[in-house]
């Protein structure tokens, strides 16, 4: 059995990565930074919409979407931040007394860190021994002028060793490459940056980690960010961010996800039921979201499709434009069907995140398939460097129905008359693809 570790200590600091030099940076003691004072964005979140009462946790949680709506034409990110209530990681550590801070506390975290995160996915032993010179992308809109230092503060209190710029871990460039000219900040997006970077690091922190920052948020910024972290060597790219489907989506495939030899991950999205783009594009590994909480059977932890209600879980669906690829053999959708894999997502059960653009500096819970995307990001890093012609997304179907997956076979995220793209099930399914990680062998390749 393994056991499940919902008290998340300090831990040794995890040597490697690009070039880095000094000695690791461990932090062991709270944090407390409620107070601090923020730098002045653009575009403050909206306020709280969401009630959720889940299976994994019995209480409610509210949250809103850590970006604005987008304008017509933008992509939205995936990124939704709690406000309040008390998540799975905080009921899993309640005192005697029952009495436990509030999610929307900013002064210490609420939410599951990374032992959390490798011990549900079966990555501890890898987290700690793979990942030395791989390098991580994260793709998203606009500039978060704290990333370096917000990341600094979530690694050092988690025992993580320093990825920096000047160790050479960490490097954060714009859409063309450059590092001195940076897109405008934006407080949302920022929020969206730093759980991008906090569950890449959870997962893989030997990785070095490339943040390129698009221009705006549209398709074709985001794409050409997209190819700039190719060009820039990284073999695995998180995406978390999407939109309505439209008929240029064949074109956008070509011009900025056919690229074999590296994982491209997308959130599924998350309103129920439907497909987005780009995580239709049938070259990227679509990822979809779960609720995740800890459990008395072997695995020690249990997870359901995500679902707040019909407009609001995982996203799902069957594509209206990409044609299927070779490797996906559902025969309920002629076209592209989204998801392949999962990970967690719920905001009732999320993962702790550190930021301070626009906020008061602290911590904070995360959900949404903002951090499912940046996880299987991980997972595909600490599998090794895919082969050159290979596609990736590819995959986690040649090790289906093994237990290098976990099948979630419980929930739904909206109505499509019981099919299994918005139902799950015993074998694969839309919600949560062929489950979740055990271990990194269903990524490797």
């Amino acid at each position: 059995m393994r056991t499940s570790n919902p008290q998340e200590p300090a831990r040794p600091a995890v040597r490697g990565g690009w070039r880095r030099i000094g000695a690791a940076a461990v932090g062991t003691a709270a944090l407390v930074l409620a107070g601090f004072g923020a730098a002045g964005p653009a575009n403050a979140a909206p306020a709280a919409k969401a009630t959720a009462t889940t299976a994994a946790t019995s209480s409610k949680v509210t949250w809103s979407p850590a970006c604005s709506t987008p304008a017509k034409g933008r992509m939205a990110c995936k990124a939704l931040r709690v406000t309040g209530g008390t998540t799975a990681f905080q009921k899993a550590n309640a005192h005697a007394d029952a009495v436990t801070p509030k999610a929307a506390d900013a002064a210490t975290p609420s939410g599951y860190g990374p032992s959390n995160l490798q011990s549900a996915y079966g990555l501890t032993s890898a987290a700690a021994s793979n990942g030395s010179g791989e390098t991580i992308a994260i793709v998203d809109a606009y500039n978060d002028p704290n990333a370096e230092a917000d990341l600094a503060k979530y690694r050092s209190y988690y025992g993580l060793s320093a990825c920096t710029t000047a160790n050479g871990c960490f490097k954060k460039v714009s859409q063309t490459g450059s590092t001195t000219s940076l897109p405008s900040s934006d407080a949302g997006w920022s929020e969206e940056i730093s759980l991008d970077v906090d569950m890449a690091s959870a997962i893989c922190p030997n990785c070095n980690i490339l943040l390129v920052e698009a221009t705006s948020a549209t398709m074709a910024n985001l794409g050409k960010a997209v190819n700039e972290a190719v060009t820039l060597g990284a073999k695995y790219v998180s995406n978390s961010y999407g939109g309505s489907e439209s008929s240029s989506d064949t074109t956008y495939d070509t011009s900025y996800f056919n690229h074999p030899g590296v994982a491209i991950t997308v959130s599924a999205g998350d309103s129920g039921y439907g497909a987005e783009y780009p995580a239709a594009s049938k070259y990227v590994t679509s990822v979809g979201g779960t609720a995740l909480s800890t459990s008395s059977n072997s695995r020690g932890w249990t997870e359901s499709v995500w679902e707040t209600s019909s407009t609001e879980g995982t996203g799902s669906g069957c594509s209206s434009y990409d044609a299927k690829p070779t490797w996906q053999t559902d025969t309920g959708c002629s076209k592209r069907t989204i998801a392949d894999v999962s990970a967690v997502a719920d905001p009732a059960t999320g993962v702790s995140v550190y930021d301070s653009y626009g906020v008061t500096a602290g911590w904070y819970t995360f959900g949404g398939t903002s951090a499912s995307s940046p996880i299987i990001a991980g997972v595909y890093a600490l599998g090794g460097t895919p082969s050159s012609s290979s596609y990736p997304a590819s995959f986690p179907y040649a090790s289906a129905g093994t237990s290098a997956l976990n099948d979630v076979t419980s929930g739904s995220n909206g109505s499509c008359g019981s099919s299994y793209l918005c139902t799950a099930k015993s074998g694969y399914d839309g919600p949560t693809g062929w489950g979740t990680p055990e271990g990194v062998a269903a990524f490797t390749g």
